[in-house]
């Protein structure tokens, strides 16, 4: 669907067509996904992202836990809540009582490597059957959550853009139930703030980024992918907890009663792309399940020596 501008000169009328997704914008049907290469080619690389995961193909190694810093601190306050017409974002905005924003660590990522958090927004569906980007074991949960984070050897978004190690996404599920779930209530308790395409309100929310991923993250995925938007920068190490978060049906509602601008603001997922010659590994601290080509020593896994293709 096109909005036609009229436009009124002293002589002729100029008609300007403007795209439901803005001049600059893209969409989520079918054809539009189809379309984005078009304008932006990372979008048709081997790398791309999301995929589907499955725990038996999936290699599992004693990775070391994720470690997550300030993630149980709440995040300062105001920040800066998004509708930006194809998903809700919050950003952290850094002052002077708070120079640095939650990091995260360990995992499958390379030593002395950190990264900082810069923003978090959701994909979620109009139905319960669908939203989440990611599908786990033939699930599509009906949300995920991304966490992204920018490598700290490059100073903003921009710069890790031009990087393959540039950021790492930490992706939750949200698995419905009958009852709210108290711990994520204050965000979702704002969404009726920016129920209108591109509006951007400061907020004050008293919230953790530990309430809003499960309590038990020691198991997750992780793979070598790419930004599930346009540019589709090949440039995202994921990690992707394995259990997902409550969330009742009343609240997931207050996500579907944002508006896209024209329309409800939902099912803002990007179609399951091939993981090609890519490993998914899987952090299990069970050893029985190590895989049989890593050598141990002295228990400890050699992170460095782990490839992230099949040869």
């Amino acid at each position: 669907m096109h909005h036609i501008l009229q436009v009124l000169t002293p002589t002729w009328f100029v008609f300007i067509f403007i795209s439901r997704n803005g001049i600059n914008g893209f969409g989520y049907s079918k054809r539009e996904q189809h379309l984005w290469p078009q304008k932006y080619e990372s979008c048709a690389g081997e790398l791309q992202s999301p995929v589907a995961i499955s725990t038996s193909k999936a290699i599992a190694l004693p990775l070391p836990a994720l470690e997550m810093v300030g993630y149980h601190d709440f995040l300062p306050t105001p920040q800066v809540l998004i509708n930006n017409g194809r998903t809700v974002k919050l950003i952290v905005k850094k002052n002077a009582t708070y120079e640095r924003s939650p990091y995260i660590f360990g995992a499958i990522l390379k030593q002395n490597q950190q990264y900082e958090m810069e923003e978090l927004h959701f994909h979620w569906g109009i139905k319960n059957s669908k939203g989440a980007e990611h599908v786990l074991n033939g699930v599509r949960y009906p949300m995920e959550m991304h966490i992204v984070h920018r490598n700290t050897a490059y100073p903003n978004i921009s710069h890790a853009l031009r990087h393959e190690d540039g950021l790492v996404v930490v992706a939750t599920f949200f698995q419905l139930q009958d009852e709210d779930n108290t711990l994520v209530r204050p965000l979702i308790q704002k969404l009726p703030d920016v129920q209108w395409a591109h509006t951007e309100r400061s907020v004050n929310i008293s919230i953790t980024l530990a309430s809003l991923i499960p309590s038990n993250t020691d198991v997750f995925y992780t793979y070598k992918g790419s930004l599930t938007t346009p540019p589709c920068s090949e440039v995202v190490t994921w990690i992707i907890f394995a259990i997902p978060t409550p969330l009742s049906v009343r609240q997931i509602n207050t996500f579907r009663k944002l508006s896209n601008g024209e329309e409800t603001l939902g099912d803002n997922f990007r179609l399951l792309q091939d993981i090609g010659q890519r490993k998914i590994y899987t952090r299990r601290l069970d050893s029985s399940l190590w895989a049989k080509d890593i050598k141990r020593n002295n228990s400890q896994l050699n992170i460095t020596d782990l490839s992230w293709f099949w040869l």
